[in-house]
């Protein structure tokens, strides 16, 4: 049995069904990810990248299809559920670091761990942990406005593993950044996702960075097909 962490099956989501306004914008799609696995998700702008993260990440509800987290099917939880196991085994990147201005590089990090009950020091000790693994020991008492961009996402990745999650969702996590920076944040997040043996689905419009990864997926006309390795 594969060590399955993320599957998505058949799911479709439709926007504003039953009007002239409706979009199918994911139609029966399936995936899986597995522990260890760094699987790329490419397609256009507006074909449902996004949309994808969302059901995946617990954010939102497919219209019709199952996702399943680890083994366990996730349509039917409570909202309550659905939020105790986005908080405990997802983590999120996004194109946009989404710092919180007024605290510090380490608190950042602290935050997502006190929400779940951890101690303000200990959730500090681990922050300065993760902070050193991306190479921003030196930064981790400074405000985001005081990083380059390159640093306030490599913050959001430390951030984004506070509670070791099994699964790593990221939207076009270096999408604002020039090629260097991109290239060296990318770096630090395969490594740590190697180094915890975790799962991530990765949506990017960059071809190298994919190549880099386990498998490329793509999302056509709302549905998931397995790209041919890029070389």
């Amino acid at each position: 049995m594969n060590d399955q962490v993320l599957k998505l099956e058949n799911v479709s989501r439709i926007y504003a069904p039953g009007t002239p306004r409706e979009v199918q914008v994911l139609n029966e799609a399936s995936l899986t990810v597995n522990a260890g696995e760094m699987v790329a998700l490419m397609a256009p702008s507006g074909a449902g990248k996004s949309t994808l993260l969302h059901i995946a990440g617990l954010l939102d509800r497919p219209d019709a299809g199952e996702v399943w987290l680890g083994w366990v099917a996730m349509n039917g939880r409570s909202e309550r559920q659905r939020t105790a196991a986005r908080r405990s085994e997802i983590g999120f990147v996004y194109q946009f670091h989404h710092l919180l201005p007024e605290f510090t590089a380490a608190e950042n990090v602290a935050l997502p761990q006190m929400a779940e009950s951890r101690s303000r020091g200990d959730a500090l000790i681990r922050a300065g942990a993760l902070l050193a693994e991306v190479g921003l020991s030196h930064r981790k008492d400074h405000r985001p406005s005081q990083l380059s961009g390159g640093e306030q996402q490599r913050v959001a990745l430390a951030r984004a593993l506070a509670n070791r999650p099994s699964l790593l969702l990221a939207d076009e996590p270096t999408g604002n950044l020039d090629p260097e920076t991109a290239d060296q944040v990318f770096e630090v997040m395969m490594r740590v996702v190697r180094d915890s043996d975790s799962a991530a689905l990765i949506a990017t419009h960059n071809p190298e960075l994919a190549a880099r990864m386990d498998r490329v997926i793509r999302l056509d006309q709302g549905r998931v097909t397995e790209a041919p390795r890029l070389v």
